[in-house]
């Protein structure tokens, strides 16, 4: 089977939203030290935790963008 690599463009893309689950995921971990409503933090909270499964997913992808020099 080929090496699949991805294009430029889709590393770009891929990039970008890796960046934006990042900063939501600390936005809510931020958001869960200073809210009071139990249910909310909860929330919060699994947002976390689902952020962190697709970050490491992202990642995996990013795995396969090619090596620019």
């Amino acid at each position: 089977m080929e090496n699949q690599n991805l294009a430029p463009n889709g590393t770009m893309q891929i990039h970008e939203m890796l960046n934006f689950k990042t900063v939501g995921m600390s936005m809510s971990k931020m958001m869960e030290g200073v809210v009071f409503d139990q249910d909310l933090k909860a929330l919060l909270e699994r947002d976390v935790q689902q952020s962190i499964i697709s970050i490491q997913e992202l990642q995996k992808l990013m795995a396969k963008a090619p090596i620019l020099r």
